[in-house]
C-alpha cells in the first residue's frame, strides 16, 4: 500500500510538470503574395493604409527600427500627424520626426493594426529607384511575424509566432537584436576580421563598412585604390569609396571579391565601435530567407541566385528619375562617364538603343565591365550621343 502511495504522488508531480509547461502553438501561415526587386536586390511591398483605396509601395527593410511613410503620401491623403520629439539617423544626416499615429496596413490577405508610423522624405528613394517609394517597413510589423522570402519565385509568406519547421539544409543565424539584427561575421581582405554588422534588406549593396571600423582594423589598406560613388540616403547626397574585399562569410557561407562600400559615418549612423557595417540585400538576396524575430533567428537557404556574379561595373554617375524623365545625376571627377562628357541633369532619352525610359533596365545596360555604352542625351533641348567604356572596380 506504501508503494502505492508514492507512485501515485510520482505520477502526480510528473502530471503536474506536464500541466505547468507551456506547449508552443504551431506557426500558422497567414498570407501569401508576390513582391517586385528593385536594383541591389530590395523588396518592393505592395499595401494599403486605413481606408485608403489606393495602393502603396513599401520597402521591406529589416535596418529600420520603425515602420515609416513618406512625408508627400502623408500630404497627399491628408493624414494627420504630430512632433514625436525623436530623432531619426542615417548616412548623411540626423532628422526629427513626426508621427501618425494608430493607422491598420493592409497586406494582401493580412490587416496589420495599431502601428505608429513615423515620417521620413522618401523622394530620393523615389528618383533612384523609378517608382514612387511611399514607406518602409521594419521592425514594427517584423516584431509581429515569421516572414519567408523565397527570391526564385519573388513570394513572401507571413506566418503567426510559433513552431516552425526550417528546411533541412540551410543554416540558422543567431544575431544579437537591438531593434536591428546584428550579425558576428568573418571577413578578409589584408587581414582576418571578425565584426558586428548589420543585416539589412533595405540597403541595395552587397557590403559596407565604416571608414573607422576600416582604418582600426587596417581591414582595406593594400595598394588597390578604391574609386569615388556619390550616394543618396537621409539627409542628402554624400560621397563614399568603392572597392573589393576578398573574403566575406555569412555562417558557413563565403562569398569572394566582395564589392564593398566604405562610408565617412559622421553622424556614427551604424553605432561604431559597437557596429561595422551592413551586410545588404544584394548578398542576402542569394538566399531564400525566413526572417523570425519572435525568436531571434534568420534562416539562409542557398537559391538559384547564390552563384550570381557581382557587379563590378563603374561608370561614375548616377541616375535620377523626376516627373516621368530620367537625368544624369552629378558626374565623378575623371570617371568613365565624365571622361566620355556627360553632365549633371543631362536627360538620358536612352542607352545603348534602348529607349523604354526604364531606369532599372538603363542601369543593368551600364553595369557591363569593359563595354563600350551609348547614351543618347539631351542637354538645353539638343540631342547629343555621348560614349564611354564602362570601367571596372579592382
Amino acid at each position: 500500500m506504501k508503494l502505492f502511495f508514492l507512485l501515485f504522488a510520482l505520477i502526480s508531480v510528473l502530471a503536474s510538470k506536464g500541466q505547468e509547461k507551456k506547449i508552443e502553438p504551431v506557426a500558422k501561415l497567414l498570407t501569401k503574395f508576390y513582391f517586385k526587386q528593385l536594383t541591389g536586390g530590395v523588396v518592393l511591398l505592395e499595401a494599403k493604409l486605413d481606408t485608403i483605396s489606393e495602393p502603396l509601395n513599401f520597402i521591406l527593410d529589416t535596418g529600420s527600427g520603425g515602420i515609416s511613410l513618406d512625408s508627400t503620401t502623408i500630404d497627399y491623403f491628408n493624414i494627420p500627424h504630430s512632433p514625436s520629439g525623436r530623432t531619426v539617423s542615417g548616412i548623411a544626416g540626423v532628422r526629427e520626426v513626426d508621427f501618425a499615429r494608430n493607422h491598420t496596413l493592409h497586406l494582401p490577405g493580412l490587416a496589420v493594426d495599431s502601428l505608429d508610423f513615423y515620417i521620413n522624405d522618401y523622394d530620393v528613394l523615389s528618383r533612384v529607384y523609378g517608382t514612387k517609394i511611399d514607406g518602409v517597413i521594419g521592425y514594427s510589423f517584423l516584431r509581429r511575424y515569421i516572414v519567408k522570402l523565397n527570391y526564385d519565385s519573388l513570394t513572401m509568406e507571413v506566418y503567426s509566432p510559433g513552431a516552425i519547421r526550417y528546411p533541412r539544409k540551410g543554416t540558422v543565424l543567431k544575431p544579437v537584436f537591438t531593434a536591428l539584427p546584428i550579425q558576428v561575421m568573418k571577413i578578409r581582405d589584408d587581414k582576418n576580421i571578425t565584426g558586428r554588422f548589420y543585416i539589412d534588406t533595405g540597403a541595395g549593396l552587397c557590403f559596407l563598412v565604416s571608414k573607422k571600423f576600416n582604418e582600426d582594423s587596417s581591414l582595406l589598406m593594400s595598394k588597390r585604390k578604391p574609386v569615388t560613388i556619390q550616394v543618396q540616403g537621409l539627409g542628402g547626397k554624400k560621397l563614399m569609396e568603392l572597392s573589393v574585399m576578398k573574403k566575406v562569410s555569412i555562417g558557413p557561407y563565403t562569398f569572394s571579391k566582395v564589392p564593398v562600400n566604405i562610408l565617412d559615418d559622421e553622424y556614427n549612423a551604424l553605432s561604431y565601435p559597437f557596429v561595422g557595417g551592413v551586410v545588404g540585400n544584394d548578398i542576402l538576396r542569394r538566399f531564400n530567407v525566413i526572417i523570425n524575430y519572435p525568436k531571434r533567428e534568420f534562416h539562409l537557404l542557398p537559391n538559384s541566385h547564390y552563384k550570381d556574379h557581382f557587379d563590378y561595373s563603374y561608370t561614375g554617375m548616377n541616375m535620377y528619375y523626376f516627373d516621368g524623365l530620367i537625368y544624369a545625376d552629378e558626374i565623378i571627377e575623371n570617371s568613365p562617364a565624365d571622361k566620355g562628357g556627360l553632365k549633371k541633369d543631362d536627360l538620358i532619352m536612352g542607352v545603348n538603343n534602348n529607349f523604354t525610359n526604364d531606369i532599372s533596365v538603363y542601369k543593368d545596360l551600364l553595369n557591363v565591365v569593359g563595354q563600350k555604352v551609348q547614351l543618347v542625351i539631351l542637354r538645353d533641348e539638343v540631342p547629343m550621343i555621348i560614349k564611354f567604356k564602362v570601367g571596372r572596380i579592382r
